[in-house]
């Protein structure tokens, strides 16, 4: 891919100063936008209907090979749903001779007993299969699809069929968070060996849904009461199923360190070759390089997209003399973005922000909403232009 795409004349500048940074051990090829499922909480892009050009077969083995040789070990094949790409097989298969752990992450819609075997066959290490709720009704709300929750079933039991490491993930909020007790039992009846149980973060379509999803403190501290105690059932019975419980940033007082660090170990590449240190960063008014322009390393390196938040010199007050900044990095910048609008401000979810109270006042709203699943705005091809006209 070094060759193809713009000519050097066309390609962006690159920085007189590059600042320190370390490797891009975790690659995310987003192969896709395209999904059969209309989550409210998707996080691509609102406006990605406009991106419907794809990376071909070849360019993205290209860029594996870039990412091997920049020192990338774990690879996640993302999307929208990335089982649309009928060169999936293909693509696990060159990445596995290349030396990558590999990771499917999807919703198994789409998904069957015999593609499975195929990708094991091909070398696949690790399926991830995500559910929007342990009651068939809710999930296929969620989902948009009236036929999700059982396909999801099924796929989540072949997984374990085929020998692949069990890994679950349910995307928690205020129309589920309830039954986290029921989620938890689904999860050791389908004798997972990690489940991820992951409350919403608000970035992309989450962000237009927040008032319909984000759940009560209570609900919220509830649910994490509930997951200490199925850990504990779980220890004492020997089961080494392994709970994650994420809290949502907007429950906190410190941001957390996005991304371990902007540019510094992740790297995500979009279906249509933009290059990003993490799967939000296209909504900032950053230039960010294209795969089809410069070579990986180049942009590692020396793009001014991925050199632009590395360091701390960028850092605007409480953030510049705060002593957690080493920590934190200042939280997230696309978060600053969306709702301090400014994206070098300190991330609002920071007790120490100017804009904390905007935090404030959505938990406190969260307190009042009654839920309403009809207003929420579905992640589907029709709302994405109109968010893309403004």
């Amino acid at each position: 891919m070094r060759s193809t795409g713009s000519p050097c004349s066309a390609r962006p500048s690159l920085p007189t100063e590059v600042k320190p940074h370390g490797q891009p051990l975790w690659l995310l090829a987003e192969l896709t936008y395209k999904c059969p499922l209309q989550c409210p909480y998707c996080s691509n892009p609102l406006d990605f209907s406009d991106y419907s050009s794809e990376l071909s077969t070849q360019q993205w083995l290209d860029l594996f090979q870039q990412g091997r040789e920049l020192g990338a070990v774990q690879l996640g094949f993302s999307g929208g749903e990335p089982l649309v790409r009928q060169d999936l097989k293909q693509l696990i298969g060159g990445a596995h001779e290349m030396g990558y752990y590999t990771n499917l992450i999807t919703s198994g819609v789409g998904l069957n007993a015999d593609k499975m075997a195929d990708f094991r066959d091909a070398g696949l290490d690790h399926i991830q299969v995500s559910f929007q709720a342990s009651d068939e009704s809710v999930n296929n709300m969620l989902a948009g699809s009236e036929k999700a929750f059982q396909q999801k079933l099924n796929m989540a039991k072949e997984v374990k069929a085929q020998g692949y490491p069990m890994v679950l993930n349910f995307v928690t909020h205020r129309h589920n968070i309830d039954r986290i007790d029921r989620i938890i039992e689904l999860c050791i009846e389908l004798q997972a060996d990690y489940v991820e149980l992951a409350t919403c973060q608000y970035y992309g379509w989450a962000h237009e849904n927040v008032e319909q999803l984000l759940p009560t403190r209570q609900q919220l501290e509830h649910a994490e009461q509930v997951t200490n105690r199925y850990r504990q059932q779980l220890e004492e019975a020997g089961n080494p199923m392994k709970l994650i419980f994420v809290t949502p940033d907007y429950y906190e007082e410190r941001p957390k360190g996005c991304m371990n660090g902007w540019g510094q170990v992740f790297l995500t590449i979009t279906p249509d070759g933009m290059a990003l240190p993490c799967h939000s960063a296209r909504m900032l008014p950053i230039e960010f390089p294209r795969v089809t322009e410069m070579s990986l390393q180049e942009i590692w390196d020396q793009s001014p997209g991925f050199n632009y938040f590395r360091g701390d010199d960028w850092m605007q007050e409480p953030c510049r003399s705060c002593d957690e900044k080493d920590k934190d990095f200042g939280g997230c910048r696309c978060q600053a973005y969306m709702l301090a609008g400014d994206m070098h401000a300190a991330d609002p979810v920071c007790g120490k922000s100017p804009d904390h109270h905007k935090i404030e006042a959505v938990r406190q709203r969260s307190e009042t909403v009654r839920n309403d699943s009809s207003a929420f705005v579905y992640r589907n091809t029709r709302n994405s232009r109109i968010f893309a006209r403004g």
